[in-house]
């Protein structure tokens, strides 16, 4: 396994950018490792709707950066107290939405060091039931990205302030607030040290459980090539925000995959607009299924149809097509 250097890079929309070229670019015979912090940011799943994720007036009073990622689930709150890992390698079919073979060298780490921590739910690495790292995973078809944060000594007032918590996600799981469910590392450690510290154990841990680390420096063409793919992509508000579409028909439902949320547009009986939105975890782009809507009648019998050849858990995982079509014409 390869570690990707990103020379002390803070800025969230250069980081994102380098670990996708990484992934789109690097060679694919090896395993990469890149780690990154970011200035304080919310970094975005795929498929969510921003406007709708975010504190906007609280963001604009305090220069935080809102990001896209490419990547599925759901938003988190980074700032320079999170670490964030990213494993690089090849989709053989059993690494996709197998997060305790990504997680499982972090955990170990971070036991020895003394933290209880374990996976638990869907994507999540807890110690003493609350939060300390949320996992994602995205795949280009042949080659993947398994990421996550690591909460060390992140300011927890500013997750609360930055981030609306949606009232399906509190009704569903009982939170009461995302202050009372995530927690940081330096809480849980015996000896206090310094986020630098703490990212060199890490490493040093990681390396034991591997053949040797290579530590690899990009040149100077392909910073140029991570700038431009920033600039082209990362800094681009469609890219961030997207427009939020018309609707005259809203579905949301929480499965255990996670939260679903149909904006669907009828005119004279057909759908003409439909957006997928949610923090579920797919290998497939929603997209295909909008589109493959687009023009169909909103007849439960007609949109059967249209998808009987689409398999579901491409897109959202463990998922039954009857679910997603009762969450879309609303017999539920």
């Amino acid at each position: 396994m390869i570690f990707i250097d990103n020379e002390g890079h803070t800025n969230p929309k250069l980081n994102l950018a380098l670990e996708e070229y990484a992934l789109r670019h690097f060679d694919t015979s090896t395993d990469y490792l890149l780690f990154y912090i970011n200035e304080p940011s919310i970094i975005i799943g795929r498929n969510q709707n921003t406007l709708e994720e975010i504190n906007q007036e609280y963001i604009d009073d305090n220069n935080i950066h809102v990001v896209r990622r490419v990547s599925g689930g759901g938003a988190v709150y980074h700032d320079l107290g999170n670490l964030n890992f990213s494993f690089i390698t090849n989709h053989d079919g059993k690494r996709i939405s197998n997060f305790k073979k990504f997680t499982a060298p972090v955990i170990r780490v971070l036991n020895n060091m003394g933290v209880s921590a374990e996976l638990k739910g869907r994507n999540d690495i807890l110690v003493n039931e609350k939060k300390i790292s949320g996992t994602a995973q995205f795949s280009t078809g042949k080659r993947m990205i398994s990421h996550g944060t690591l909460l060390f000594d992140t300011d927890m007032s500013e997750v609360t302030k930055a981030l609306q918590v949606k009232m399906s996600k509190i009704e569903s799981k009982g939170h009461k607030s995302v202050r009372s469910r995530v927690a940081n590392i330096s809480d849980f450690l015996k000896t206090p040290i310094s986020m630098e510290a703490f990212k060199n154990q890490l490493l040093v841990g990681l390396y034991e459980a591997s053949e040797p680390f290579e530590t690899y420096k990009l040149t100077e063409a392909e910073w140029q090539a991570v700038h431009r793919l920033k600039a082209e992509k990362y800094d681009l508000w469609d890219w961030n925000f997207g427009r939020s579409p018309k609707f005259n028909i809203q579905r949301n439902k929480r499965f255990s995959v996670g939260e679903i949320d149909l904006r669907i547009f009828v005119e004279k009986g057909h759908i003409s607009e439909l957006k997928i939105f949610g923090d579920f975890f797919g290998r497939k782009p929603v997209s295909d299924i909008e589109s493959l809507l687009i023009g169909v009648p909103y007849d439960k019998v007609e949109i059967t149809k249209a998808l009987k050849n689409l398999s579901v858990t491409e897109y959202f995982g463990n998922l039954e097509k009857t679910e997603f079509l009762n969450l879309i014409y609303g017999n539920d």
